[in-house]
């Protein structure tokens, strides 16, 4: 085997593992100096009430789901324009972020709308 075909190998094998590993030490770093902050907080008398995160409001996840659904209408739409009228990528791209920008414009009505009632 030359050089110039063991490199790409050895990349493809070493990229994920390097990326994975970065990955979980940036994760961990990122808890650690979370705590300190927390504990450095707390020292100075700063009420623990502000740690806790407010997940019931689910507004994430209503936002996701607009926005999957209007990619997916918009990749639809895409290949029909592709089909119809021989756009290739320029329909397919266009689409996309139109859909998917009318999904969060959506979701935004939706969320404001559930504040208000409640």
């Amino acid at each position: 085997m030359e050089e110039n075909e063991i490199l790409p190998a050895v990349l493809g094998i070493l990229l994920p593992i390097i990326i994975t590993l970065g990955a979980f030490i940036m994760v961990v770093y990122l808890r650690k100096f979370e705590n300190i902050e927390r504990m450095s907080m707390i020292e100075k008398g700063v009420a623990p009430d502000l740690f806790k995160k407010d997940r019931v409001n689910g507004g994430g996840t209503l936002r996701w789901s607009f926005l999957l659904i209007g990619v997916g209408i918009g990749f639809l739409m895409g290949y029909w324009l592709d089909e119809m009228y021989n756009m290739q990528e320029t329909g397919y791209f266009s689409m996309l972020f139109i859909f998917g920008g009318l999904g969060l414009g959506l979701s935004y009505f939706f969320e404001e709308s559930r504040k208000k009632q409640s």
